[in-house]
């Protein structure tokens, strides 16, 4: 009797970009829960599959400027993520820790275009003069369906994608939940950082 094939992601070299512990050698499944309705734009939840709090996203109450931390579940700042000023294409610039110092930079995200039906977001390391992105995130933010590809606009290395999933207790709840898997050796705490982006440039 024939086996059925079984689809494994391709491995890839590991894709660090806040810190290395935050790379798994295997698929990883994470559950965002963001709380609609609330005075404090910008806080989430992420969890693991089994319920544990993996990270927690706070968001900043009448600023000037929209900025984001990434905690850890113990509550350390892992990253910062500030949205520049007088930006276009809704730049969003990321540093490490609670520094929003140019030596402390990690990436900078943007939409692809002013204008855009699809999402389409360009990531740049901070070394990267922008002539050609790192990352790229490709979908449709309302229905939850993005997809990361690592590369250059035409590449088709996926290193992670995102789903909506909600019930009538989440609605209910005034809670939006949606899930991410992220590919083996990629920083997770990355993708989290893109996917806050994301729904900041899209709210």
């Amino acid at each position: 009797m024939a086996q059925l094939a079984i689809f494994h992601p391709p491995v890839i070299n590991p894709v660090s970009i806040i810190s290395p512990e935050f790379c798994a050698p295997h698929l990883i499944d994470l559950a965002i829960v963001r709380k609609v309705m609330t005075i404090s734009s910008g806080n989430f939840v992420v969890r693991d599959i089994m319920g544990n709090i993996i990270f927690k996203v706070k968001g900043t109450l009448m600023s000037i400027q929209d900025r984001r931390v990434l905690l850890d579940a113990s509550g350390n700042p892992i990253v910062t993520l500030q949205q520049k000023l007088m930006s276009a294409h809704d730049r969003w610039q990321v540093f490490r820790g609670e520094s929003t110092e140019s030596c402390d930079l990690i990436f900078t995200a943007k939409r692809s275009s002013v204008f855009q039906l699809k999402t389409k977001l360009d990531v740049f390391l901070a070394n990267n003069r922008e002539d050609v992105c790192d990352f790229k995130v490709k979908g449709g933010w309302l229905d939850r369906s993005c997809v990361v590809y690592a590369g250059d606009p035409d590449s088709s290395t996926i290193v992670a994608h995102m789903h909506k999933k909600h019930s009538v207790k989440s609605i209910l709840l005034g809670k939006d939940k949606f899930m991410v898997t992220v590919y083996p050796n990629v920083d997770y705490a990355f993708i989290i950082s893109l996917i806050v982006i994301l729904d900041e440039i899209n709210s």
